[in-house]
């Protein structure tokens, strides 16, 4: 018979790595699937006339997403629900996240709040937010060999 040596604190760092990984994986998808969110990824560039933002939202229907402003504060929500007609016994993994979603965009004070365009194509929520013609670059001609008046 082999002598161990007694480590009081041993089933403690047991339990303690058992309950890391029941987060962890619950955490990553693992558990159940309505009660995980999830975050979509955004791209946000601009030009001279316009920003613009793309949210990668697939798998949603148009009428589960929510588009607003107000004041300098674009907000997008939505849903991501779970598909009830297959039998949840019947997966191995599940990895897609379900839930609902909230994105809070601060806008500059270039930006015009009332003209905004929204488009959804192949899973990608497009959103164009133009710029006030103030903000927008313009182009001044220079004249040549003339004496401005003051």
């Amino acid at each position: 018979m082999a002598i161990t040596r007694w480590d009081p604190f041993r089933d403690v760092v047991a339990l303690q790595n058992r309950m890391n990984s029941l987060f962890r994986d619950f955490n990553e998808g693992e558990g159940t699937p309505t009660t995980a969110g999830f975050i979509p990824a955004v791209d946000v560039y601009e030009d001279e006339k316009k920003v613009v933002l793309k949210l990668e939202v697939p798998g949603i229907d148009e009428k589960d997403l929510d588009v607003s402003v107000e004041k300098n504060t674009l907000t997008v929500k939505g849903e991501r629900k779970f598909d009830k007609e297959e039998k949840e016994e019947n997966f191995h993994r599940i990895e897609r996240h379900y839930g609902s979603f909230y994105r809070a965009f601060m806008l500059p004070t270039t930006v015009d709040t009332e003209s905004v365009a929204a488009s959804y194509t192949a899973g990608v929520l497009k959103l164009e937010l133009t710029k006030k013609p103030e903000a927008q670059p313009r182009q001044i001609k220079v004249n040549a060999g003339q004496a401005l008046a003051a």
